[in-house]
């Protein structure tokens, strides 16, 4: 797939990604930092309303591989919705099995996807489901989602 970015930027992190989303009939733009020293893809769809409720941010498991100026991510197909305010919980598990079952995705890739994905929901449940308060223990002092 390809996109045109509005925003793409090398973080000590990571890399900061935003592309318009002109498809969408409920959403402006996707916010969406790679993580790779966590192994995560962190995601947010801004509403086109200022009035809309906003959506759950989604923390996925991925597998970054960075090679000069590419980065290439494999989507492990396992991850949380991050409401805010409310507790997070897995998401995208029927994707996850069919892919395990179907050997789409490998047993060491599940196992990283598993391992991944229950390690970060028990950090951001000890910040109270909070991800800029999750974010800052990890180092990250970046605003979430930013504006």
């Amino acid at each position: 797939m390809s996109r045109h970015l509005s925003t793409c930027r090398v973080e000590p992190w990571g890399l900061r990604l935003e592309c318009p989303t002109p498809e969408d009939p409920f959403s402006d733009s996707e916010v969406t930092w790679l993580m790779p020293a966590l192994g995560l893809r962190l995601t947010h769809h801004r509403p086109r309303s200022r009035h809309a409720r906003s959506g759950p941010s989604v923390l996925s498991a991925v597998r970054v591989q960075r090679d000069g100026r590419a980065w290439r991510t494999t989507d492990l197909l396992l991850g949380l919705a991050v409401p805010g305010g409310t507790t997070a919980r897995i998401v995208h598990c029927e994707e996850f099995a069919a892919a395990v079952a179907g050997r789409v995705l490998g047993p060491l890739d599940a196992d990283q996807a598993l391992r991944t994905v229950h390690r970060t929901l028990e950090e951001v449940s000890l910040h109270r489901h909070d991800l800029g308060s999750w974010l800052t223990h990890r180092g990250i002092y970046d605003v979430w989602p930013s504006l």
